[in-house]
């Protein structure tokens, strides 16, 4: 699957004492961008009940390249990056209204067992997004 995009604008409430965003809210930024793929995909939550899985997130890695600040528009880009076994990676990207690269992230998930809460591998539907 290709890039997925989402736009917003920061808001007042996601600044922090420094005058720019609190790093905390890019991750909020990021969980939304993530949302956006798997929507966009057809990955809602209700699919992944059928499917007997959920997704948790592991591990994110990110750098913060630079700040933003109130009133903002930002892009968030995510994209499928690999896939493994029983966890895959997405790679996200929020890029200023100038094109500029304020911050970056791969974020590795692993795939659960909705019942046991058990990692089990990833479903063909979901590892046909990722590159082979």
């Amino acid at each position: 699957m290709a890039i997925v995009t989402l736009d917003i604008v920061v808001r007042s409430t996601e600044i922090d004492v420094n005058g720019h965003v609190n790093n905390a809210k890019y991750l909020e930024y990021l969980e939304w961008g993530r949302e956006e793929w798997y929507e966009k995909a057809g990955l809602t939550y209700e699919r992944f009940a059928q499917m007997g899985i959920q997704t948790v997130t592991v591990n994110i890695n990110i750098n913060y390249r630079k700040e933003c600040n109130q009133g903002d528009r930002l892009t968030i880009k995510t994209s499928p990056e690999k896939v493994g076994r029983t966890s895959y990676v997405l790679k996200q990207e929020i890029f200023n209204q100038d094109g500029e690269r304020c911050a970056d992230a791969l974020v590795t998930s692993v795939t659960m067992d909705s019942v046991n809460r058990k990692s089990r591998e990833v479903p063909a539907e979901l590892r046909e997004l990722f590159p082979e």
